[in-house]
């Protein structure tokens, strides 16, 4: 039986910056042929193949779908479900520190906020989520020409802002920056290399 293999054992590693797709080798010992099933009982997987001589386990097909344990209630049942958090694959949930427009109030007029900068100003207190939405509030926005900076607003708190004379601008949430502003860099390297 050939244990490893002696065709490579003992060779030196290639230079890593030699290496290519062409001359990759399998490390010695670690391609198994696959296991020949049902060829006669000296060979210890003869017969029955490992599965057994009766019951469902042994039948050919699927026996049992995944998780089922026999009937009596499965783990995937016996958890508990916690109402707002998402489970399973390809559910996200986007958590957001919210900001009320009325802390927007404690700002000069005409200047550019940003979670930083209410941080700053004492309006907000420090957040564990590292992005923030705007939203409204039974107080009204008394500042005038501010440029919000946030990843989020909500419709009444867009028009607040821009009623009176200030500007939103949504934020990347994983950039962190301006949404429109990152493909800008790679949009002027194309022109210059076209130009």
């Amino acid at each position: 039986m050939k244990v490893f293999d002696w065709k490579t054992r003992g060779l030196p590693a290639p230079e890593l910056e030699t290496l290519t797709l062409g001359n990759l080798k399998k490390a010695p010992g670690s391609a198994h042929r696959g296991k020949r099933k049902g060829r006669g009982i000296s060979a210890g997987q003869g017969k029955s193949c490992g599965f057994g001589d009766r019951g469902q386990k042994s039948r050919s097909g699927s026996p049992t779908r995944p998780g089922f344990e026999g009937g009596q209630i499965p783990l995937y049942r016996r958890l508990p479900k916690f109402v707002g958090r998402p489970t399973g694959p390809g559910h996200s949930k986007k958590l957001y520190e919210i900001v009320k427009i009325s802390s927007l109030n404690k700002m000069t007029e005409g200047s550019e906020v940003d979670y930083a900068a209410l941080l700053e100003a004492r309006a907000v207190s420090k957040s564990k989520y590292s992005i923030c939405k705007v939203v409204g509030g039974p107080e009204k926005l008394s500042v005038k020409g501010l440029t919000v900076k946030a990843h989020a607003f909500t419709a009444s708190a867009r028009d607040e802002i821009e009623q009176q004379g200030g500007n939103c601008v949504v934020l990347s949430r994983t950039t962190h920056k301006p949404l429109g502003v990152e493909e800008a860099p790679a949009e002027e390297a194309a022109s210059t290399e076209e130009s």
